[in-house]
């Protein structure tokens, strides 16, 4: 039997035995629906207006200009014409309306139920201040109109010395769902590898498949074959996310961009599942219980965790920080961190194509020290092996 076909069948053993189980299944399914359900609620919560106000007949000169303040202050103003007030206050005591605008418009007076919100409130000062100042030009014997042009014209000029980068919203979600997917495969399918082996030790059933194939031949077909799955898993889910938002509406990017985000996505999941997931294959060999497994992975697994929690905590408030963007280059953090700027946006290429450089270089010595330290602890039954001691047998 040839070194690929032995590692092929290995893999092909683990494909077959985690695509027919439950746990994978329903998970699976369960991450797609959250995701799915998160893009509805989004879709929901996102549609209409921050705000309705009615206004009365005497007041409706006011409607445009309040559409304008909203938007000065980044609110989204609706306002709606009722056929007086006693209809408006009608419709404001139903809640189908947020205020109403009542008087002769020469000044504002707003009815609202019992209190009105801060960005509302906001507009409305504007908009009374425009109304102050415009009476004022007026009495000086000016044109409001002519000065208010003047004023909306004028703008500060900025001058930066590096071009910025603008991020939206919508860059800065798909980022952080991208850091979410990367944890939690690299966290279930990682953890996965190390209890696959410990199972198989403590089973005797390693003793029986060394007896035909190579050490190494058995530890990279589980990695192979537990990546597979992974990677199957990433695509449906990513991929079912994206379809879910750019049908919604929800996602307004380009569908290059999002078609992008996703292979980003699946090369990171790819590069961090192989290099984390040889070191979680080579320290689940050191312990013979599956009680003892978290202890041998955590150190290399707090690397995973801290990647995700710098990436969540400092990117949504930061996304041009400049600790994140050396971490997202070291191979260490990379997996994680990486995938979230590339979501974002506005990632030099060279920064990129460094991090997946590094990562590259990094896999073949993995390959060889885990292979020797499985290869040396994992015939090794009872109690837990020194990494020192495995590391040094010969």
């Amino acid at each position: 039997m040839g070194n690929w076909e032995a590692v092929g069948l290995v893999a092909g053993r683990e494909v077959g035995t985690r695509l027919k189980s439950k746990a994978f299944l329903v998970t699976t399914a369960a991450t797609l629906l959250l995701l799915i359900g998160f893009t509805l609620f989004m879709k929901t919560v996102s549609g209409g207006s921050d705000a309705t106000v009615g206004v009365t007949p005497a007041a409706a000169a006011l409607q445009a200009p309040l559409k304008g303040a909203g938007s000065a202050i980044g609110q989204d103003i609706d306002t709606r014409a009722v056929a007086d007030e006693a209809a408006g206050r009608a419709q404001v005591d139903d809640g189908t309306l947020d205020a109403l605008l009542v008087g002769d418009g020469s000044s504002i007076v707003v009815v609202v139920k019992k209190d009105i919100d801060d960005p509302l409130r906001n507009a409305l000062n504007v908009l009374a201040g425009q109304l102050a100042l415009n009476q004022q030009i007026v009495g000086l014997g000016g044109d409001p109109v002519a000065v208010g042009q003047a004023v909306s014209g004028a703008k500060a000029e900025v001058r930066p010395l590096e071009p910025p980068f603008d991020y939206n919203g919508q860059q800065l979600v798909i980022g952080m769902i991208a850091g979410v997917l990367i944890y939690m495969s690299l966290l279930i399918n990682g953890q996965s590898v190390a209890q696959g082996v410990v199972e198989e030790k403590s089973s005797r059933v390693v003793e029986l498949l060394l007896a035909t194939i190579r050490p190494w031949q058995l530890m990279a077909g589980k990695v192979l074959g537990i990546g597979v799955v992974g990677l199957a898993q990433m695509v449906v889910i990513g991929g079912g996310g994206v379809v879910a938002g750019l049908a919604t509406g929800v996602l307004t990017i380009s569908v290059s961009a999002a078609v992008g985000t996703v292979v980003w996505l699946v090369v990171w999941f790819l590069l961090g599942f192989f290099a984390y997931s040889l070191v979680f294959a080579a320290l689940g060999a050191l312990v013979s219980r599956q009680e003892d497994v978290g202890g041998v992975i955590t150190p290399p697994l707090m690397f995973v965790i801290l990647g995700y929690v710098v990436g969540i905590s400092v990117l949504p408030n930061d996304p041009g920080n400049h600790l994140v963007e050396v971490l997202s280059i070291v191979p260490l953090f990379a997996p994680t961190l990486m995938p979230m700027r590339l979501a974002m946006g506005g990632v030099p290429a060279w920064e990129a194509g460094l991090a997946v450089v590094l990562m590259v270089a990094l896999i073949p010595a993995l390959v060889w020290l885990s292979g020797r330290i499985y290869r040396n602890a994992v015939m090794r039954s009872g109690g837990r092996v020194k990494l020192s001691d495995a590391l040094r047998a010969a």
